[in-house]
């Protein structure tokens, strides 16, 4: 079978939650579809999909091949516009959605190098740290710093971050010494309030994975308060690598248990659907892409 079909139908049946809903999109039988899936599973060895009557999930071999086969999908059909002699210019407006902290940091630079290499385009930029509703809100992109279950949604891995244990040297110099994951609990960390995991962090190290649950001396739900009081010395932290990666090359932050590694988060461009994909969101998804394949943050 057509590996590239595969994965296109393997994705859809994701995306839509069963076989039946993936028919219509897919000009497919339910019949035909679960024979494409299952050739796919054969031929790789794996289980991707738990069936049951009621509903599909995903095994951990499955959403490592989901998230995979996204991006190769995209990359495909990236090059074929490329090279496609009808494929559109990029023009209008483009409506794109961005977390505060990354879209200041990063997004904010390289705008205008975007605007010069499409003139045609106009930028509606709105940021904001809540999840968007791209359909009902009109939004042609949105940024997501995550890690990105299955949706109805389709997204380009575009880079990664890592979450930083950090403090300030005057913070350290002025409290007990933190010599493992337990000692946190005898310090005030700086939580994040969007943090999924709430006050309790989980890492990998040494001897695994470990899990601590942290006191707050302060909650906050912006990024940028969160590290600013970090570096004023006001406690511990976990905040991203592409928030923290300067200070911690300069000093002005320390990275505490470094042998411990906290989780790693994927950076997306999401949009509501493949099909028809206007040239202008082609467009900022390959630029993006590209500025970030290599990222400055990365410590």
């Amino acid at each position: 079978m057509d590996r590239a079909l595969e994965m296109q139908v393997f994705c859809t049946v994701v995306e839509k939650g069963n076989f039946i809903g993936a028919a219509e999109p897919l000009e497919m039988s339910k019949a035909a579809i679960s024979r494409y899936v299952s050739a796919l599973e054969e031929r790789l060895g794996a289980r991707l999909l738990h069936r049951t009557t009621r509903r599909l999930s995903l095994t951990d071999a499955g959403r490592q091949f989901y998230e995979q086969a996204k991006d190769v999908l995209v990359l495909m059909h990236e090059a074929e516009e490329a090279v496609s002699s009808t494929a559109p210019e990029a023009t209008g407006l483009l409506r794109i959605n961005a977390p505060v902290s990354f879209g200041v940091l990063h997004l904010a630079p390289i705008w205008a190098d975007f605007m010069r290499a499409y003139p045609q385009v106009q930028l509606d930029i709105s940021l904001n740290d809540r999840i968007v509703d791209l359909v009902e809100e009109g939004f042609d992109v949105a940024i997501r710093i995550a890690r990105m279950e299955s949706s109805s949604l389709v997204g380009r891995r575009l880079s990664s971050t890592r979450m930083c244990l950090c403090a300030a040297p005057s913070y350290l110099d002025a409290h007990a010494p933190i010599e493992t994951l337990q000692d946190l609990t005898q310090h005030g960390v700086v939580a994040y309030t969007n943090f999924a995991s709430g006050s309790d962090w989980t890492f990998d190290g040494p001897n695994g994975q470990e899990t601590v649950r942290t006191q707050s001396t302060v909650r906050c739900n912006n990024g940028d308060t969160c590290r600013s009081i970090t570096l004023s010395g006001g406690g511990i932290s976990l905040q991203p690598s592409f928030m923290v990666a300067d200070d911690i090359r300069t000093g002005r932050l320390v990275e505490i248990l470094p042998a411990y590694r906290s989780i790693e988060l994927g950076i997306y461009a999401v949009y509501p659907t493949r099909k028809h994909l206007a040239a202008k969101v082609r467009a900022l998804i390959s630029f993006l892409g590209e500025r970030f394949d290599s990222p400055s943050w990365a410590i």
